[in-house]
């Protein structure tokens, strides 16, 4: 034990102590009295120059920064000094001349880690660009548009100081006087105009509902604005009503044709958007608080008969024109209250945009027009955010008017031509007691007894809907769903194995597998292959895309689909050929005119198969069906 002493005995501590014993007063004082000489130095004398505040006093700015770390005994022990509120040199001199004993103990006091949080400080306040970089704005995109009659004008723009583009709204501004009255007319709408949940919840009468709003809004702004010009009017009232009925700001920003997401992640957060040629970006609007989103949340769901409280915190379902609308509320979602809307386009995909985007080959769309107009059904397939939706959209318009057409989704995301006999149908999730859900295989099974020509499934995803879908195709309906896989070898392998598990000798009833794909490098989209499904049950691509080309090519005859067609229809392959020349015609007419909106293109295909001799004879003169009917 003896021999273990001097190991524990604390003699190299005191020696570092020793070390660290203060300089000599004399010198220290000499020093300071150095100091004090070279601060009390009047301007005068160095010709209107001063000596850099870095120079003289780094230490005592820092001191004096908001983040500037202190230990508690300091905030009691240290007294506020006019150098910590002026850096001026009075204050500096005061400072220097203290005694030199509190001095030491005080710089003792300060953590290890302000040396280094001076260092990194002073490094930054050295860069005088610094707020100016903060500035460095560059406008990406600009545009307008109105909002019912409100103008709204978007700047998209780089800060150098922000990973993500920013979406900055400028609306008309309001005055704090003007929002008074605004508010007070507010109040006395809702005394004069009673609504009830009834009205919310039933569809056909929003509009009413928002006439009725309008008509007292107009009478009360009349009363309480009587000199504003008729357009200034019109801005008010639509402010109240998206204030007093909608969803405030978020519904101006559904306005913008440019954007297919609106998402709300809480109140701290700015709202984001996803917009078609920029991605994702930050707007610079914000909700007032939690309990606003759980508020705009609520009247998403009243609008569809739903609600949202804490015992049903998750809310989908969509809007009256198709939009899409999930909302989640704490504590499910730890950070706040979350919206998110996927808007319906407003414009929707049609052929003619689907061929002057690249997307498909007039080639390819013939014969899958040609498939379609004798019934043959198909499967369209794509991994996520390929287009497969829009691709069911756009190939529907080919069928003929005189068939009934029965849609099927979770969400209605398909729009037909009014020229088409068509009945759309949603599935509906069950209630908070587990009761009155409506599934996609309720709604197929049901729809063959609603004497349907065509059946549109949004998705498939569980093997009893495959069942389902398969069995309708055999019992004489024809049949298109849209499919999660990547080409249509794969396509077929999830099909015939678990969890799907479709019998193989089924899938013959399918004609042609229809493969979308989505470029991740560059964002574009395109039609991947299509495919002919063999009698034993194998596909074979008939189509595929080239890069290089960047368009679909023939890679192989067909073994199938042209026997069919000579099967069903009769046909020769002389007659074969001549329709697919027809309709490359037709749709070459529709690209050279222009024609793009879904109702537009759903009448020329109307006329081809009402009157085709005529629309041909159109086509070749070059003229538009709308004049030949005009004269």
């Amino acid at each position: 034990m003896k021999k273990k002493q001097p190991k524990t005995k604390t003699r190299p501590p005191a020696k570092l102590i020793a070390k660290k014993q203060p300089i000599p007063q004399s010198k220290k004082q000499t020093d300071q009295k150095q100091v004090i000489q070279k601060i009390q130095l009047p301007p005068e004398e160095k010709s209107g120059q001063q000596a850099p505040i870095e120079q003289k006093k780094p230490e005592s700015f820092f001191k004096n920064l908001p983040f500037h770390n202190k230990t508690p005994e300091q905030e009691k022990k240290t007294p506020e000094t006019p150098a910590m509120q002026k850096k001026t040199e009075p204050a500096l001199q005061e400072k220097t001349t203290s005694p030199a004993a509190p001095a030491k103990e005080e710089e003792k006091k300060q953590p290890a880690q302000d040396t280094v949080t001076k260092e990194v400080f002073e490094k930054l306040l050295k860069k005088e660009d610094m707020p100016e970089a903060a500035k460095d704005e560059t406008i990406i995109e600009s545009y307008e548009f109105k909002s019912k009659d409100i103008p709204l004008l978007i700047n998209i723009k780089k800060v150098s100081t922000d990973f993500v583009p920013i979406y900055e709204v400028k609306i008309s501004s309001i005055s704090k006087t003007t929002e008074f009255i605004l508010e007070k007319i507010r109040q006395e709408i809702i005394r004069k105009v009673n609504l009830g949940l009834i009205d919310l919840a039933d569809i056909k009468k929003t509009e009413l509902i928002e006439d009725k709003f309008k008509q007292t809004i107009e009478s009360l702004v009349g009363k309480y604005f009587p000199d504003v010009s008729d357009e200034t009017k019109g801005f008010l009232t639509s402010y109240l009503t998206a204030k007093a009925l909608g969803l405030g700001i978020i519904e101006l920003l559904m306005d913008d044709a440019q954007l297919e997401e609106i998402v709300i992640n809480q109140a701290a957060e700015p709202i984001w958007v996803y917009h078609k040629r920029h991605g994702w970006l930050k707007t610079t609007l914000y909700l007032q608080s939690e309990e606003q989103i759980r508020h705009y949340a609520a009247i998403i769901g009243r609008r569809v008969g739903r609600q949202i409280s804490v015992l049903e915190p998750l809310l989908d379902a969509h809007l009256n024109e198709g939009d899409r609308a999930n909302a989640t509320l704490t504590p499910i979602s730890t950070a706040g209250n979350t919206i998110t809307l996927r808007k319906f386009s407003r414009d929707p995909w049609t052929i003619t945009k689907f061929i002057k985007s690249r997307t498909i080959s007039l080639e390819a769309a013939a014969l899958i027009w040609m498939a379609m107009e004798f019934e043959m059904s198909a499967i369209i397939a794509g991994g996520t955010a390929s287009g497969k939706t829009s691709a069911l959209n756009v190939l529907a318009n080919f069928f003929p008017p005189n068939q009934r057409i029965i849609s099927i989704e979770d969400t209605r995301e398909i729009r037909l031509p009014k020229y088409l006999h068509w009945v759309p149908m949603n599935t509906r999730l069950p209630n908070a007691e587990g009761k009155g859900e409506i599934s996609m295989e309720h709604l197929l099974v049901n729809s063959l007894r609603m004497r349907p020509d065509r059946i549109l499934v949004g998705e498939v995803r569980r093997r009893k809907e495959a069942e389902t879908l398969f069995e309708a195709i055999h019992t004489g309906h024809s049949v298109y769903a849209t499919f999660h896989a990547n080409n249509a070898e794969e396509a077929v392998q999830r099909l015939t194995n678990p969890p799907i598990d479709v019998p193989k000798i089924m899938l013959p009833a399918i004609s042609l597998i229809i493969v979308q794909f989505r470029n991740r490098r560059t964002g574009s989209r395109r039609t991947f292959q299509i495919a002919e499904i063999l009698p034993d049950a194998t596909p074979h691509v008939l189509l595929q895309y080239d890069y290089k080309l960047d368009s679909l090519v023939w890679v192989d005859k067909s073994k199938s689909l042209f026997d069919n067609l000579r099967l069903y229809t009769g046909y020769s392959d002389k007659e074969i050929n001549q329709s697919l020349q027809e309709k490359q015609k037709i749709l070459n007419y529709l690209i050279k005119n222009n024609i793009e909106s879904v109702d537009d293109v759903g009448r020329v295909i109307a006329e081809y198969y009402t009157n085709k001799a005529h629309l041909l004879a159109l086509a070749s003169k070059g003229k538009l069906l709308e004049d030949n009917n005009a004269s």
